[in-house]
């Protein structure tokens, strides 16, 4: 594992590797290729959409690499890990707050001549997805017209190369598309480092929100400003 410099005499807390493992991509290239009944186009949080994001994918939940025919991406996630662990050295705070993490369902995807994801986003965008922290993204084979991947505020323009691995936070500040393929194909693992889970159920007694959405009799409830005071407070059933 070797460390990149995105851009030089810039702080854009993006992190960028290396993993010097060319036959752990092609083999991963070789899994996706060999699962097409796990493959799917153009989900996104909000649903199928080709015009925003073309690409197919397989989304692997963590649960999965329990079993045999998934240890090719253990294997992937222990070199990520090598890439986090480097990351926290980059900024020692992280190893404060954020020295365990959980990693969620992930996804390999391939991108044909004309596809791309498009469309500016980020990856914390609501309250389903504020456990998101870092977001992370590996290109498994080299790719030489198109399918760059450019962060909107820091001017930066990532050009796909076997084994590059970034981690990024997963806030607005780090907004990014990825532009379109002209040719060839291009494969990627993307997906998502978070807080741990056993830290919402450990403390959901405490935790007013956690014990709201855990509960069977949870509805949602309706708040209106209280006359004149400037405040909120909860209208009673």
């Amino acid at each position: 594992m070797k460390r990149i410099i995105v851009k030089e005499n810039q702080t854009n807390f993006i992190g960028a590797w290396n993993i010097e493992n060319d036959e752990l991509c092609k083999n991963i290239i070789s899994f996706f290729q060999s699962n097409t009944s796990l493959q799917f186009q153009g989900r996104t949080a909000a649903g199928k959409n080709l015009q925003s994001k073309n690409r197919t994918d397989i989304m692997i939940r963590p649960s999965f690499l329990k079993e045999e025919k998934f240890s090719i991406l253990k294997k992937y996630i222990d070199e990520l890990h090598k890439c986090y662990l480097d990351y926290l050295e980059q900024w020692p705070f992280l190893k404060r707050m954020a020295s365990k993490m959980d990693i969620g369902p992930f996804n390999i995807g391939e991108y044909l001549p004309g596809g791309h994801f498009g469309n500016i986003h980020s990856e914390r965008t609501s309250i389903n997805t504020l456990h998101r922290l870092f977001a992370f993204m590996t290109y498994l084979n080299d790719v030489e017209d198109g399918g760059e991947t450019k962060f909107t505020h820091y001017g930066v323009s990532i050009r796909p190369e076997v084994g590059k691995t970034l981690i990024w936070p997963a806030e607005w500040t780090h907004a990014h598309s990825g532009e379109i393929l002209n040719s060839g194909k291009k494969y990627i693992i993307t997906g998502w480092l978070h807080f741990p889970h056993e830290w919402f159920y450990m403390n959901k007694k405490r935790n007013l929100i956690a014990k709201d959405l855990l509960s069977k009799k949870y509805k949602p409830r309706i708040v209106k400003p209280k006359k004149g005071k400037g405040s909120f407070k909860r209208k009673k059933k």
